[in-house]
């Protein structure tokens, strides 16, 4: 880079560290991070992007963070994690040029924020997918395992100090494991799920091999496939095409006493039609970090259902998240500049 070169211009519109403003700027050094840790947010905890709700600003301090998300070539998240704040910069900002989800799921944002067409084509929109792989794959595997060793039983007896005939649990390498969706989350699953013995099957659009999976299984086969398979983890994004994808009608030809982990989003799986098949025993066990709603609801059955593991949507939360993110930034901040293809784009069509 020579002197007369601009540097891109990144503001970092959510909470992160200053340390890992730095690390973006080592690992690209073509990147100008702005950033003025006294108009955002803390954090509470690890990756906890829209930070303390409790912060406010003044309306000199808001006009001097929407001045400066306002320069941006690059956004480093979307400002205040609020869609309404992402419209209006992109609005205002007619160079901006890619903005940064620090979500996976980071395209349901977009679509809320109602973009014109012509916004939509002229800025990159990517989003983290991918760096929540590794810690989502190993709840899958968790929520299956505890399925195919029948936790709520164990535990039921442990509490009442009930020691039972021996009986006979589940073997892992001896199931037929189905990943809905092979994108960064079910390669992971699919990887894991080999390595342990299982036989893999997956989901997907391209019909493109991925590692570790036995069977690639298109969406319209899906209904036939979950008859023949002894556990099914759902990765898929929440889309209007995905809305209740496990529904009534694959839940009805499921094989009796599947066990269902979902670590992708709520609203691809019914719960209504869930409760039903786990009450008639369908499914025998479900672990769901995600949920149509939530919080969940006080009122729903599927806290008190003995056969369902309910997780509040931490399974993927690591302390190592931000820094993953980070790097992901400075990596595709380099294919920007260097006019290569970003990773994990944002489809503007169905907005994952």
């Amino acid at each position: 880079m020579t002197g007369t070169e601009k540097k891109l211009r990144a503001v970092v519109t959510v909470p992160l560290r200053e340390d890992l403003c730095r690390l973006i700027e080592e690992l690209e050094p073509r990147v100008e991070v702005v950033r003025d840790h006294s108009l955002l947010p803390p954090m509470r905890g690890p990756a906890d992007w829209s930070g303390d709700p409790a912060f406010t600003r003044t309306a000199s301090e808001q006009q001097a963070f929407d001045e400066l998300v306002d320069s941006a070539d690059a956004l480093f998240g979307i400002p205040d994690v609020d869609a309404a704040a992402l419209a209006r910069t992109v609005a205002a900002n007619p160079r901006l040029r890619w903005v940064m989800t620090t979500a996976a799921g980071g395209g349901a944002a977009i679509k809320a924020a109602e973009l014109q067409p012509a916004d939509l084509d002229r800025i990159v929109f990517t989003t983290s997918a991918g760096v929540h792989g590794g810690p989502l794959a190993e709840f899958a595997v968790f929520g299956v395992m505890a399925g195919a060793k029948n936790l709520p039983r164990l535990l039921a007896d442990q509490s009442t100090r009930t020691w039972p005939d021996r009986w006979e649990m589940r073997q892992l390498d001896e199931m037929t494991v189905l990943v809905v969706g092979l994108g960064g989350i079910g390669s992971e699953c699919a990887r894991r799920f080999h390595a342990l013995g299982a036989r893999v099957w997956g989901t997907t659009r391209s019909g493109e091999p991925v590692a570790g999976v036995d069977r690639l299984v298109h969406l319209d086969e899906l209904r036939e496939a979950v008859a023949h398979v002894d556990a099914i983890v759902v990765t898929l994004p929440g889309t209007e095409q995905t809305h209740h994808l496990i529904g009534a009608d694959i839940l009805d030809a499921i094989k009796p006493g599947a066990i269902i982990a979902n670590v992708g989003r709520g609203t691809v799986i019914d719960e209504a039609a869930l409760l039903g098949a786990l009450d008639d025993g369908r499914i025998a066990f479900a672990a769901l970090d995600v949920f149509e709603q939530e919080p969940l609801d006080d009122a729903s059955p599927l806290w008190t259902h003995p056969n369902v593991l309910v997780s509040p949507h931490t399974a993927a939360l690591s302390s190592k998240e931000e820094e993953r993110i980070a790097r992901r930034f400075a990596e595709n901040a380099a294919r920007l500049l260097d006019g290569e293809p970003l990773t994990a784009v944002v489809d503007t069509v169905e907005f994952y």
